[in-house]
Order: C-alpha cells, then structure tokens, then sequence
C-alpha cells in the first residue's frame, strides 16, 4: 500500500513539472511516425487509387512535429498539439468508414463472405490506431503544467 502512495506521488510531482505531458507528447510523435509510415507502404500498395489515401501521410509529419514541440515548448503543447491530435482523430474515423465501406462494397459484402473480405480487403482496424494516436495527442495536451 505504501508503494502504491510513493507512485502516487511521484505521478503528481512529474505531472506538475511537466515530465509526464513530455512523455505523452514524445510518444505521440513516436506512435504516429510509425502509423505514418505504415500507412504510406500499404497506401502504396494500393497505389493511392483514391486522393483521401494521403490524409494519414500528410498529417503524420504534422503530428510528429507537434509531438515534439510540445515536449519542448508548453504553447506548442496548448495550441498546435490539440489540433493536429484532433486531425488525426478525424481522419482516422474517416478512414475507418472508408475501410469499411470497401469491405461491404467487395462480393458478399461484410456478412455474405465475411472471412475473405476482412482477411483480404483494406484493414478494418488500422484507421483505428491513427485515432489512438489522436485520442493519445488530446491527452498530452490536456495535461497541464505547472505553470512557474
């Protein structure tokens, strides 16, 4: 039970001293490099058929960037971070509707031939990490510093 007191408090200390929205903020940058990355290879392959294959590419810099300001600067963390985060959380849903659109469009749609379309249609549940990273990059930024 003390234990779990003295991470308690050392949690408060580095929420305060802004370690902990530092840490948020780098993973963030370094979770949406790599989603980034992922979607751009198997976008690829897909040759970019459809212009809205590109959201994720384009906004990936632009979180990663922000990620990083925001662990260096706290009105990165407060103003840019946010709304990138909030981008990314967008373009992740859309993009699921997207995935899933196709899966239903492909013969048998979701129910009639279920195993091969999930299996070899576009992947239900990648545009759903993006708005993890979204969702991870809103928290960084929700956590405060204190401000001194």
């Amino acid at each position: 039970m003390a234990s779990a007191v003295v991470h308690l408090r050392e949690l408060e200390r580095d929420t305060r001293s802004g370690r902990f929205q530092q840490f948020l903020a780098i993973t963030t940058a370094l979770f949406a490099a790599l989603a980034g990355g992922e979607a751009f290879f198997e976008h690829l392959r897909g040759s970019f058929c459809q212009r809205v294959m590109w959201t994720p590419v384009w906004i990936s810099p632009l979180v990663v960037a922000a990620g990083i300001g925001a662990a260096r600067n706290q009105r990165v963390a407060r103003t840019v971070l946010p709304i990138t985060a909030a981008a990314a959380l967008v373009d992740g849903l859309l993009g699921f509707y997207h995935h899933l659109k196709t899966v239903h469009e492909m013969p048998g749609g979701i129910v009639g031939n279920f195993w091969y379309n999930f299996t070899a249609g576009p992947p239900l549940f990648a545009p759903l990490l993006f708005c993890a990273i979204g969702l991870l990059g809103l928290i960084a930024a929700a956590v405060r510093r204190e401000e001194g």
